[in-house]
C-alpha cells in the first residue's frame, strides 16, 4: 500500500492543553479505613500501599520510626521472616518498605491471582509484628555497616553537613544518627512507636493496576474487615525550632578524597505559597535539567565539573533550594563563583522567551511521562495526600508553568536566589 503520507511536512505540534489525570475512587473499607483505587492498565498485577502517619517527626528516639517499618517483615505471630520472604518470592510479589519525615509505607506488588495470599501476609505483617531480637540485631548490623559506607563518601557528607547547618543538630531535619544511636536502640522502642502509631484509624490504603472485582473483594475481606491496634494515634504534628549555623561556608575533610562535593543551600517556600509552582520553573531554568544555566556555563563551557544541578527538597511547612556538584579539589571555588554570576545574571538580564519556552517544553514534557502508568499515577495521588494537597493542584502545576514569563523569572530570582542566604558546604580534601 502506497505512502501517503507527505513526510516533507513536519507533522503539526499539539500543546497540552490540560493535565487531566485519572482521579482514584475514594471509599471507606468496612473497618473504617479510607481506601483510594486506581483502576488502570492492562496487565494482571496491582499494588497496595498502606500509608501510616509513623514518621521520623513522631519519634522521641533517632531510627524508632525508620526501625519499626523496617522490622515489620522481620515476623509475626504467624509468620518468621524466613517464611515471609519465602511466600512472597513463591507467589512472584515484591514488597518494599519506606519511611519519610511524615509517613511510614508498607508497599505490596502481586499478581492478581495470588492477590489473597499475599495480602494475608501483608496483613499479619502490619497487625501482628513481634520484632523478633535476633534478627532486630541483624537489621542493626546492616545499616551500621551501610552508615559506614555512607560516611566514606563526600556527598553524603557534605548532604548531611548543609541540613545540619540550615536547620540545626537539634531539628529532626538536620538531626543524623550516628554509631552509639543504632546501639542504643532496643525492640522495646519498636514497639511503642508501633503501638502507638500503626493503628486502622492512623492507615489510607492506596490501590492501583488491573482492579478486577475479585481483587476488591479480597482487600475488603483481608485488610477492610476488622480494625487493628488499641491505641488511637496522637497526629499533633510536633512544632521544631530551625537554628541554622551563623557560619557561611562549613567545611568537612576527608583527606583521601579524590573530589570534592559541593552543596549550597538555604531554606525557602513550601508548596502551599503561592510563588511556589512558577518557582519550579526558574529553578528547573537555573540548574534543573541538562540544557540549564548551570550545567551549561560550568560544565559544557568551563568544564569544572561533570554535572551540576538545582532543585527544590520539600518537607513538611518548608523546602530547601539545593545545588549539588561534585569536581576536582582545585575547582571548587571557581564552582561557586559560577553559581553566583548565574545567579547575578538572572537578577539582572532578563530570560529570553526562546529559552523560557525551552524550559516549559521540558517541564511539560517530564509531566506527561511522570503518569504514564497505573502505578506511577498511584505514586502522585499519593504524593497530593502526604503533601496535604488538593485534587487540583496537578493542573495548577501545568498552568503555572505555560502562564510563567520573564518578568515573573526576574522577580522570583531576585526574591528566592539570594546569594547572602545560601550557606557553602564542601566536603573533601583540603587544599593548601
Amino acid at each position: 500500500m502506497p505512502d501517503k503520507m507527505d513526510r516533507t511536512q513536519q507533522p503539526p505540534i499539539s500543546e497540552l492543553e490540560e493535565l487531566d489525570l485519572q482521579k482514584p475512587v475514594r471509599t471507606v473499607l468496612p473497618n473504617g479505613i479510607p481506601l483510594s483505587v486506581i483502576n488502570s492498565g492492562e496487565q494482571e498485577v496491582c499494588r497496595i500501599d498502606l500509608v501510616f502517619e509513623a514518621g521520623q517527626l513522631r519519634q522521641n528516639t533517632l531510627l524508632q520510626a525508620l526501625f519499626t517499618n523496617r522490622m515489620l517483615r522481620e515476623g509475626t505471630t504467624r509468620y518468621t521472616s524466613a517464611e515471609i520472604a519465602s511466600k512472597l518470592d513463591y507467589y512472584g510479589a515484591w514488597l518494599e518498605l519506606t519511611c519519610s519525615m511524615e509517613h511510614a509505607i508498607v508497599t505490596l506488588y502481586t499478581l492478581n491471582r495470588y492477590c489473597r495470599e499475599t495480602l494475608s501476609v501483608l496483613h499479619s505483617m502490619v497487625t501482628e509484628p513481634v520484632f523478633p531480637e535476633k534478627e532486630f540485631a541483624t537489621v542493626v548490623d546492616m545499616n551500621l555497616q551501610r552508615l559506614q559506607v555512607n560516611l566514606a563518601n563526600v556527598e553524603y557528607l557534605s548532604q548531611r553537613s548543609l541540613l545540619g547547618s540550615l536547620f540545626g543538630e537539634n531539628h529532626p531535619y538536620g538531626k543524623f544518627a550516628k554509631e552509639e544511636d543504632y546501639r542504643s536502640l532496643t525492640t522495646e522502642h519498636l514497639k511503642s512507636f508501633y503501638a502507638k502509631y500503626y493503628t486502622s484509624d492512623n492507615c489510607h490504603i492506596f490501590l492501583a493496576g488491573k482492579i478486577t472485582p475479585a481483587v476488591m473483594d479480597a482487600v475488603t475481606d483481608v485488610m477492610g474487615t476488622k480494625p487493628f491496634g488499641s491505641d488511637k494515634a496522637d497526629l499533633t504534628r510536633p512544632c521544631f525550632e530551625i537554628q541554622s549555623v551563623p557560619q557561611k561556608r562549613i567545611f568537612t575533610e576527608k583527606s583521601d578524597a579524590v573530589q570534592s562535593s559541593l552543596r549550597m543551600g538555604a531554606v525557602t517556600i513550601d508548596h502551599n505559597h503561592e510563588d511556589y509552582l512558577k518557582l519550579r520553573v526558574l529553578i528547573t531554568l537555573f540548574g534543573g535539567y541538562f540544557g540549564s544555566r548551570l550545567m551549561t556555563n560550568i560544565r559544557e563551557e568551563k568544564g569544572y565539573t561533570y554535572g551540576i544541578s538545582a532543585g527544590l527538597m520539600s518537607y513538611p511547612d518548608t523546602s530547601v533550594l539545593m545545588i549539588n556538584s561534585e569536581s576536582d579539589n582545585e575547582y571548587v571555588e571557581a564552582v561557586v563563583r559560577e553559581v553566583y554570576a548565574e545567579i547575578d545574571r538572572l537578577h539582572t538580564e532578563p530570560v529570553s522567551e526562546q529559552e523560557l519556552t525551552m524550559v516549559k517544553n521540558y517541564m511539560i514534557g517530564e509531566m506527561c511521562r511522570s503518569y504514564e502508568s497505573a502505578f506511577a499515577l498511584q505514586d502522585g495521588w499519593i504524593f497530593i495526600y502526604v503533601s496535604k494537597l488538593d485534587d487540583d493542584y496537578f493542573r495548577r502545576s501545568l498552568r503555572a508553568v505555560k502562564e510563567a514569563t520573564p518578568q515573573d523569572m526576574a522577580r522570583l530570582a531576585q526574591q528566592y536566589l539570594c546569594k547572602e542566604t545560601l550557606k557553602e558546604v564542601v566536603a573533601g580534601k583540603k587544599m593548601s
